[in-house]
């Protein structure tokens, strides 16, 4: 089998091949000649109009069709053998007298064998393609001669004829392809599994490109109403989710969108804007958590446009920000395939890290400027984690890593340089976090019996530490390091800790090394694990006690309320008195107290053997029959009032 040979100056667009199959194939898109001419040109038996038909039947009764078992190693099977087969019949004249000498077997059939010429044409390009072939060659060979000139996978050509698809393992005989036969060829036609999606995106593509052609479109918010739609039609089956969102990517819709967004064009950046932001948000907020895994290289892809056009635009901020979110979420569960490599995020580090120092620098400068952004400090700790993560794994974590300061740095085949790089970043900001400590302690000194002032770009110094912290961990040496650099500014750590430790944060790292704390920091911390007091004065468990009857009618208030009642708080009053508010609550707590380990009561008896260990009386006093059942509960409900109270009780037996 052989391509006709064509004039080189056509051309057809063809994925361009090696000099011996130019040689030999050249894809061309020209008017059909007559059969007889073509194969006069290129050496196949010429058959006059004038010459005798008993003659024509002598040539052809010689052509014995054969057809090769596919089990036989030299069976026509492989793009090598057809190769070298139409290079043979190519520089030499065709004789059909002569048998193939390369056949291991033959098989006699009434069908003749011989040559003949067809026509591929491609689509949707129209392209066509001359093909010269053997009526014994088979399909696959066909295919494979597509794809040594085109560069298309065998698995994704498809030869339609007649209106039907032609089978690999049929010879062109048995497929009926005649001389001067038109075939077409095109791609694989394979029943996708988001077909919807595939029109969404393409729809969003093509809306985009008018818009960056200065072309109408009935609306612009129709780019985002189909942004809604594809995001809409997410599969709820977890394993069919990746290939949807592939779509997004595989149409280069990001490309597409951030090209709208850096148009000069009147309302184009604002439609893009509205629409990029609107997938951040679903896919954080809407989306489970799940996807986020398959989410988060599309926003990678987004943050990499972004970036290249300004490292401080807002939409690329909240590009990286979303990405870090979805990361954390990612670094977060265990069974998560990791979708993004470390060098693909240590660019972000990096960056966020200058950030960190440059605001660090200005907190010295001005403690009232405002300091590392909230923002920046959590992206930062977010793409940490994925990148401790990927560290620990990849090294094969057996302990701290050593890291030379000699220049040589840490070789590792993978992540040599990141390791390296994220070491040499934790000694510079350690460095100006202890600058700021410093500066910060001579502000705390001076302040020191006056109204001490809180400033705004002090707030994120903890947080920076506790991801410094983490770092540590990786490096030998770097941990005493870091601890060292805390315990030299005692007093600045704890004024930090006081004044900024909130609920909502992680604190237990603080706690790893007491000496670079002090009792008041510490006691800050510990209250900063009981849970908040809300106060709701609809819900406030109310008391109305008298005096005359104090243990019994709180008793009765106490062990008959709901627990979770307790924790909104009381309103206290005692009967015959008008004064309310926390001073009251504390009296009443204060006498109750007192009362419940009153010795004349006898609710409880001291240990003989500890006094400071009191154990329910199984004989108790006949003046309080209410309180005999459960003083033990009574009094375990009223321990955890103090807490809600801010204050603290002595007992002394």
């Amino acid at each position: 089998m052989s391509l006709v040979q064509t004039t080189p100056t056509v051309d057809c667009g063809l994925t361009p091949v090696s000099n011996a199959t130019s040689a030999i194939l050249t894809a061309v898109d020209h008017p059909r000649l007559s059969s007889k001419r073509k194969l006069d040109d290129y050496g196949g038996p010429t058959f006059d109009d004038g010459e005798d038909d008993d003659a024509n039947d002598a040539v052809f009764a010689e052509l014995v069709s054969v057809r090769m078992r596919k089990e036989e190693p030299n069976a026509v099977h492989s793009s090598s053998d057809s190769q070298s087969r139409d290079f043979t019949s190519s520089t030499a004249p065709f004789n059909p007298r002569v048998p193939d000498a390369r056949s291991a077997s033959y098989s006699c059939s009434t069908r003749t064998d011989y040559r003949l010429q067809f026509f591929i044409r491609m689509i949707p390009e129209g392209k066509t393609m001359v093909f010269q072939a053997y009526t014994r060659d088979t399909v696959r060979s066909v295919h494979d001669r597509i794809q040594l000139v085109t560069g298309i996978p065998i698995h994704e050509q498809r030869l339609i004829y007649r209106g039907k698809q032609l089978q690999w393992e049929h010879t062109l005989a048995e497929c009926s392809i005649q001389n001067d036969a038109g075939l077409e060829l095109v791609g694989r036609m394979r029943s996708t599994e988001h077909p919807h999606a595939w029109q969404v995106v393409d729809d969003i593509v093509s809306m985009v490109c008018r818009l960056c052609r200065g072309e109408a479109i009935p609306s612009a918010k129709h780019v985002k109403q189909r942004m809604r739609e594809f995001l809409t039609v997410t599969p709820k089956d977890e394993e069919r989710v990746p290939g949807h969102l592939q779509i997004f990517l595989s149409c280069s819709a990001p490309a597409a969108l951030v090209m709208l967004y850096m148009s000069p064009i009147k309302g184009n950046k604002d439609c893009a804007d509205s629409s990029i932001r609107h997938f951040l948000n679903e896919s954080r907020n809407s989306l489970p958590k799940p996807y986020h895994n398959y989410c988060a290289p599309i926003v990678l892809e987004f943050c990499k446009l972004l970036r290249r056009a300004a490292q401080e635009d807002p939409l690329y901020l909240s590009c990286r920000s979303a990405l870090g979110s979805l990361l954390e979420s990612i670094g977060s569960s265990k069974n998560s395939k990791r979708v993004i490599l470390m060098q693909e995020i240590f660019p972000f580090v990096s960056e966020l890290a200058t950030t960190l120092s440059r605001d660090l620098v200005l907190t010295m400068v001005s403690p009232t400027s405002g300091g590392p952004l909230l923002t920046d400090v959590r992206d930062f700790a977010a793409f940490l984690v994925l990148l401790r993560t990927e560290i620990t794994e990849q090294v094969g974590f057996q302990g701290p890593i050593s890291v030379s300061l000699d220049g040589e740095g840490y070789k590792h085949p993978l992540y040599g340089e990141e390791i390296e790089f994220l070491h040499l970043l934790f000694i510079d900001l350690l460095k100006r976090m202890g600058e700021c400590l410093d500066k910060m302690e001579c502000l705390v000194v001076k302040q020191k019996g006056e109204n001490e002032t809180i400033y705004s770009g002090w707030s994120q110094y903890l947080a920076i530490l506790k991801e410094l912290n983490s770092i540590s961990k990786l490096y030998q040496g770097a941990e005493e390091k870091f601890w060292m650099v805390l315990r030299l500014r005692k007093s600045s750590m704890c004024a930090l800790i006081v004044k900024y430790a909130k609920r909502i944060d992680d604190h237990q790292w603080l706690l790893e090394r007491k000496d670079v704390t002090d009792f008041e920091s510490r006691r800050h911390l510990a209250m900063m694990m009981f849970p908040e007091v809300k106060e709701d004065y609809e819900e406030v468990h109310e008391m109305l006690i008298d005096r005359s009857q104090l243990l019994a009618e709180s008793f009765e208030y106490i062990s008959k309320a709901d627990p979770e009642a307790l924790h909104a708080g009381l309103f206290m009053e005692f009967k015959n008195e008008e004064a309310t508010g926390p001073g009251v609550v504390r009296e009443w707590f204060f006498l109750v107290c007192q009362a419940l380990f009153n010795p004349e009561n006898a609710l409880f008896v001291p240990s003989p053997t500890d006094l400071r260990r009191f154990y329910p009386n199984p004989r108790p006093s006949a003046k309080l029959p209410c309180c005999h059942d459960e003083p033990s509960d009574f009094s375990n409900r009223l321990r955890w009032i103090p807490c809600t109270l801010n204050t603290s009780v002595s007992l002394v037996g």
